[in-house]
């Protein structure tokens, strides 16, 4: 069971971690997550879905997320040059709280990116993610984002932005 403060304490990460990534501040975005971090998004929709018997679309530890930032920032991600405006609303949250008092979060999101790089294009992402929070040092930290788009099976565009 999770106070109503924890609970409003990981909606606001939530919100944070989106806002973040929608603005394109990745050093604000990396500082959110730990150092045994794992970031996924497999390219299937199975729920048994194993990043070690299945491709998938990214599947970077700590060290790959960083690198991954610093190719964002460097502007040689054409892909992301200049990043693309957009914005993610996040819905059905639910929240449980672990034996060792982390959350896991699972929400269902919808991001509108208007992709500007060559020819403007809107591009719909919608899918459910779940996130592993931590409280390290007072503040919630993030060890595990698993990103399953709706449409993962399927060929999509480079994700060469944070989803």
């Amino acid at each position: 069971m999770i106070s109503d403060a924890e609970y409003k304490a990981v909606e606001a990460f939530l919100y944070k971690e989106a806002r973040l990534a929608d603005e394109s501040r990745y050093d604000d975005w990396e500082a959110l997550w730990e150092d045994d971090a794992v970031y996924w998004v497999p390219a299937t929709t199975r729920e048994d879905a194993d990043p070690n018997r299945h491709i998938s679309h990214i599947y970077d530890n700590r060290a790959r997320i960083a690198t991954r930032l610093r190719l964002l920032k460097s502007g040689f991600r054409y892909g992301q040059t200049p990043a693309s405006p957009m914005r993610r609303l996040i819905s059905n949250i639910e929240i449980e709280k672990t034996d060792q008092g982390e959350f896991v979060v699972g929400s269902n999101f919808l991001l509108l990116e208007l992709s500007i790089q060559a020819k403007h294009e809107t591009h719909l992402w919608g899918g459910h993610a779940t996130h592993k929070l931590r409280w390290v040092n007072g503040a919630l930290k993030m060890f595990w984002k698993k990103v399953v788009l709706v449409n993962a099976g399927e060929p999509i565009p480079n994700l060469t932005f944070l989803i």
